[in-house]
């Protein structure tokens, strides 16, 4: 069997009308994902419907028709090759996909590639977009400055993108000198897979080859132990078997574990992954492991498993940056949505709005606002309304990101700057 190769999420923002989903698909495309005849399928319709320039765009827009139907779809639809990575996408038109990965679980994108059109240079959504993705842990950008078709591949209006992208860039923090900026035509196809005739000037790499650049996601192997709880089965002749995904540290037969908030603690037996027992797992790992002390009612998806000696952090409440990504009306203090953190779905109160800040440059704009919209961000004091664990982004940014859903929809997400522990014991 090869090995696998390493995966990573890949966001794709920038913004609306600026080619996001274009580029997914064009790079579905030429990672083999997508076969031509079912991009002439939907070429057909883009035109029969007057929108003779989508038919990448629709490689994902009709995955989203289906997620609207409710019906289910393979994730491998959303999943390429490269000759180093398997990369999973989330594709974010406008806001709202950006954060489906982190709901799932903590899939968090660990690079995104930022999508800005050549023919208008950077624009607000843009701005918004390259202040969240460093907000919510993203550390590895390319820039694709798309539609140079439409602007006679110039590399005058290239260069005039590339400055102002710059400058955007590193006023969040991402380091432009570091940076790819790449020509791309997502519709034509060039500096996608092979270097463009259309863009002599350009000597740097293609966008598929550039995504091989990325650095593989750390292993926090030199962290405590956390593992999120997905789910427990009992299983016969074994024992309680809690299953779920290391996020950091690493698993051993033999260690005593404790898990919180149900604040029960046990011996681990055995650990087994793909059907196989093995000695130890590290992070990335999802495991099936039987401890020895441990009822099946002990242990309920949500809680998070970790050594004794450094048992994970049950907050009283907790301090954190939140971006509000939609919102019908506005959020006050006393607004209690559901909070989407590692496999834990627990409603957590607003119990005050500390500093409002200005999303392009992260400096703060208003001390306590009195409610915060779409768009706006800021530092929030939150209270769970029962126990969850959570810790700080900066120590475990695994268990320190969250997304905020409410009236079905993901209207805010955020990491965590500080917790108040509650005493469990």
């Amino acid at each position: 069997m090869a090995a696998e190769k390493p995966h990573m999420n890949l966001a794709v923002i920038g913004h609306i009308d600026h080619g996001k989903s274009t580029t997914v698909g064009r790079i579905l495309f030429e990672s083999g994902v997508v076969q031509q005849h079912v991009l002439d399928g939907y070429k057909k319709e883009a035109e029969t419907k007057g929108k003779g320039t989508f038919e990448f765009a629709w490689v994902m827009d009709s995955l989203k028709e289906e997620r609207e139907r409710g019906i289910t779809i393979d994730i491998a639809h959303k999943k390429f090759e490269t000759p180093k990575y398997s990369f999973t996408v989330v594709d974010c038109p406008g806001h709202r996909d950006f954060v489906k990965n982190m709901i799932t679980g903590a899939s968090q994108a660990d690079a995104a590639i930022i999508v800005v059109s050549g023919t208008e240079g950077p624009m607000d959504q843009t701005k918004e977009h390259v202040f969240l993705s460093k907000t919510l842990g993203i550390n590895q950008i390319i820039v694709a400055i798309n539609k140079m078709d439409a602007v006679n591949y110039s590399e005058e209006k290239y260069n005039d993108a590339k400055d102002k992208m710059s400058k955007l860039i590193a006023s969040v923090g991402f380091k432009p000198a570091e940076t790819p900026f790449i020509p791309i035509s997502a519709f034509v196809g060039d500096n996608i897979k092979t270097a463009s005739a259309n863009t002599p000037w350009y000597k740097g790499k293609t966008l598929l080859a550039a995504l091989d650049d990325f650095k593989q996601p750390d292993m926090p192997t030199d962290k405590p132990l956390r593992l999120p709880i997905q789910d427990v089965y009992t299983i016969s002749g074994i024992g309680t078997v809690p299953v779920g995904r290391i996020e950091t540290g690493v698993l051993k037969k033999g260690m005593k574990v404790s898990f919180m908030p149900a604040n029960v603690e046990g011996e681990v037996k055995s650990i087994e992954m793909h059907h196989e027992e093995i000695p130890q797992a590290m992070p990335g790992d999802n495991v099936g492991f039987n401890v020895r002390g441990i009822a099946k009612n002990d242990v309920r998806r949500g809680d998070v498993c970790g050594p004794t000696e450094n048992p994970p952090t049950v907050a009283e409440e907790f301090q954190a940056q939140v971006v509000v990504l939609q919102h019908p009306s506005v959020l006050s203090v006393g607004y209690t949505p559901v909070f989407h953190c590692h496999t834990s779905q627990t409603a957590c109160m607003f119990i005050s709005l500390d500093k409002k800040l200005d999303p392009r440059t992260g400096q703060v704009k208003e001390e306590n606002p009195a409610f915060l919209k779409a768009g706006d961000a800021a530092i929030c004091t939150i209270q769970p309304t029962r126990p969850l664990v959570i810790e700080k982004a900066k120590e475990l940014p695994q268990l320190g990101r969250f997304a905020v859903r409410d009236m079905g929809m993901t209207v805010a997400a955020g990491l965590v700057l500080n917790v108040k522990p509650k005493q469990m014991r």
